[in-house]
């Protein structure tokens, strides 16, 4: 048998049972697309294996208004196929599913604090960076990344975390939720104008956060030039001020070329040097420890391969087995 990878990887086929309607763009088919990758290239079957499970209100509730959680819950419950206060289609088992997300990211922190993988990955539904404190959007119900680096303080102790967003679209909910806070530092790279209309440069944080916020929004067309070339200059001297605890990114392939809902031109390359990248700054910082969550990437054949390359690169595998 192969040797186990010091990678830890979240699979979970009852993400799938987030069904949002015929020819959404955030389906069920996104997460076979994940696993059959990730099977391909021989992670699936080498790494730490790591579970889902239910995350409690408390939970939730670190970066989540308690009167949305209640509100969430009742709406999914009575049977709605939007939230009300947002575009998140959602059908009866959305709710449940929406908590194992953030449980099995919690999972995932607790794994890497505890030393049982360097690193993981989480191929989670539905995404969460575009959900505030108190309203779900863009195809999210919770802040999946942003309540596991809460966790992480609460729970383990962390001081500072640093979240990176490489998705196309900006991460309003997560900047939302760490906005004024200063132990979280947020680094977006993102289309701009584009959905949701966040992110500009002078969106730096307030008062404690003053900052720790640090948007980079591109044109449409933008690619390696443009986006690597924000991470090897402006996040390597902000993460040397900041020396993070723990690293996370919000790991988006809809800035992936060629995505129906994005118009950035990334390729697979340019997602696993954006991930050697990070784990260097993890490696430097944070004694390599780095969770990464999945959120956008609807073109399958694109998700697919630009989620290999990215697990195939925190794994450590050779370009060729990506």
């Amino acid at each position: 048998m192969a040797d186990r990878l010091h990678t830890a990887l979240l699979l979970d086929s009852g993400f799938k049972k987030h069904r949002t309607g015929e020819g959404h763009p955030e389906s069920h088919q996104r997460y076979d697309a994940v696993t059959l990758a990730l099977q391909r290239n021989g992670v699936a079957d080498r790494a730490v294996a790591l579970a889902a499970r239910t995350a409690t209100e408390d939970e939730v509730a670190l970066c989540h208004d308690r009167g949305y959680i209640r509100r969430s819950k009742s709406e999914i419950e009575a049977g709605r196929d939007t939230l009300s206060s947002g575009d998140t289609s959602v059908c009866p088992d959305s709710y449940e599913v929406a908590l194992r997300a953030v449980g099995g990211v919690c999972n995932a922190v607790d794994a890497v604090l505890a030393k049982k993988a360097r690193n993981a990955f989480c191929a989670v539904r539905p995404p969460g960076h575009h959900a505030t404190t108190d309203h779900g959007m863009g195809f999210c119900v919770f802040n999946n990344v942003a309540i596991g680096a809460r966790h992480a303080q609460r729970k383990h102790g962390v001081e500072r975390v640093l979240i990176v967003d490489w998705d196309v679209h900006h991460g309003n909910g997560t900047q939302d939720v760490f906005y004024r806070d200063g132990s979280v530092m947020f680094f977006s790279t993102h289309q701009h104008p584009w959905y949701p209309g966040t992110g500009l440069h002078h969106e730096k944080g307030e008062g404690k956060g003053e900052g720790k916020i640090l948007n980079h929004p591109f044109p449409a067309g933008s690619g390696r030039a443009q986006i690597v070339g924000a991470f090897q200059t402006a996040l390597n001297s902000a993460a040397k001020t900041f020396r993070p605890d723990l690293v996370m990114v919000s790991a988006g392939f809809d800035s992936r070329m060629g995505d129906p809902l994005g118009r950035f031109a990334l390729t697979d390359e340019d997602f696993r040097d954006l991930t050697l990248l990070m784990m260097e700054i993890a490696d430097h910082h944070a004694h390599g420890r780095l969770v990464s969550v999945l959120e956008g990437g609807y073109s399958l054949n694109g998700l697919a391969s630009g989620v290999s390359a990215h697990v195939g690169a925190l794994a450590g595998l050779k370009k060729s087995e990506d």
